[in-house]
């Protein structure tokens, strides 16, 4: 009887390394290779490009690949107990980093059994993360980017999504990253109406046409890959978004937010303060459905946003509005607050638990900002949206720099607040 050997792979983008690996892995007896599934690699890294179904079939059928078994965790020792492989074979570079715990528990759990862990030198000059870049720079499918988000849904505790109204400030999105204990990042992009508006110097009133919305998401799709969702205020009337859900749909969107308002829109965070009326449930509910109708594929999402406790309307309102929303087909319901705090958002959530029939919970913590992401994840939430954020931060950034130069007469004191002029050159792929 052979030997097993076991290798856990995520199989995202197959390079030379994994094949390196697997002929290794050969030399010691039958390969069992254990794909990691979606969670799996969303607890330490970016979701994968491809769903796990795909990747999986990929493993099938290398050569040499005896086996193929679902890896659940990053942790490899649930599947080492169940096979109790004779070897386990990766790549040294695991040594250090991240996954360097999950190493120390594959060597515990080997010496149970007697098994060995055999690590060759990994494959130098090609990674995954090398061949992410590369793809970020040739760019997605409409179809991939667009599905993605419900994917990023059904397998991260929690989406974070953060705001941009330009190619630049989409880049910015794109490519800023973190290491801690994990690596991460933004997962996708909230094209919001109000700094679309702002940033073209106008009113936040829907005054900006949706041909124009459209310019800017198009600038935002050209320039980077992570799903998109579209801030769409009301809707518009009712005979009208059956259509733009239509183009954005075509257009390789992710998701449309809608606000149960109706009349000239108003910023929500006026509350009352503003003339603003809510629409009926009715209404609303018969625009949802019309969305539904009107698309084509499943992966279109649209989300519907409460506004009854901005208006005051009341928990049981907001409560009473989310079954109804669900029931018109939404695929999920933002909960909207203008409070400092986030109490009546985690008493909404609180509720919401007990809904026989839910769908993802999404929240904007523009006001109530000292929740973290873990406490918006254990109440509940999904998706976390940063509505304002980028823009925010840029004005008072220019406004800085525009007043020293009027100050000093000339450029050079300012030159310390702006990054340099090769730099701004390198960001965009083929400016050389």
């Amino acid at each position: 009887m052979n030997k097993k050997v076991y290798v856990g792979l995520s199989i995202d983008l197959i390079h030379t390394g994994h094949l390196n690996i697997i002929n290794e892995a050969k030399k010691y007896g039958d390969v069992i290779v254990g794909v990691l599934t979606d969670k799996a690699i969303a607890s330490y890294k970016a979701l994968p490009y491809l769903p796990f179904e795909d990747r999986k079939k990929i493993a099938e059928n290398i050569k040499g690949v005896t086996k193929v078994i679902d890896q659940e965790t990053l942790d490899y020792v649930p599947n080492l107990r169940k096979i109790k492989p004779d070897y386990v074979v990766h790549g040294d570079d695991w040594k250090t980093g991240i996954q360097s715990k999950t190493r120390e528990k594959v060597i515990a759990a080997l010496i149970e059994w007697g098994g060995e862990l055999i690590e060759p030198d990994y494959t130098k000059h090609i990674s995954s993360s090398m061949l992410r870049k590369s793809i970020r720079e040739i760019g997605t499918t409409a179809e991939l980017r667009q599905r993605r988000l419900r994917r990023l849904i059904e397998h991260n505790d929690i989406v974070r999504v953060m705001e941009a109204h330009n190619g630049l400030s989409g880049l910015i999105i794109e490519h800023t990253m973190i290491e801690t204990t994990r690596r991460k990042e933004f997962d996708a992009i909230w094209v919001s109406s109000l700094t679309d508006s702002t940033a073209k110097g106008k009113p936040d009133t829907e005054y900006v046409d949706f041909t124009s919305r459209l310019n800017t998401i198009n600038e935002i799709l050209d320039a980077t890959t992570k799903p998109i969702i579209v801030d769409g205020d009301t809707g518009g009337i009712l005979e009208h978004f059956p259509m733009t859900v239509k183009t954005l749909e075509r257009t390789g969107v992710s998701a449309i937010i809608i606000e149960d308002k109706v009349g000239l829109k108003k910023n929500s965070l006026f509350g009352t303060d503003a003339n603003q009326q809510q629409d009926s449930v009715e209404g609303f509910s018969e625009k949802i459905h019309a969305g539904k109708h009107a698309q084509v594929s499943t992966d279109f999402m649209i989300i519907a946003r409460i506004e009854s406790l901005i208006l005051k309307a009341g928990m049981e309102d907001a409560l009473k509005r989310a079954k109804a929303y669900i029931a018109a087909g939404a695929d999920a319901i933002m909960i909207h607050s203008k409070e400092k705090t986030p109490d009546e958002i985690l008493e909404f959530c609180k509720a919401y638990a007990e809904f026989e029939n839910k769908v993802p919970l999404v929240a904007v913590p523009s006001t109530y900002s000292s929740i973290t992401e873990d406490e918006l994840s254990k109440a509940g939430v999904t998706v976390v949206i940063y509505a304002n954020h980028l823009l925010r931060s840029a004005y008072p950034a220019m406004l800085k720099t525009a007043t020293r130069i009027l100050e000093s007469g000339r450029a050079f004191e300012a030159e310390e607040l702006c990054m340099p002029i090769k730099e701004i050159l390198e960001l965009i792929p083929g400016t050389k």
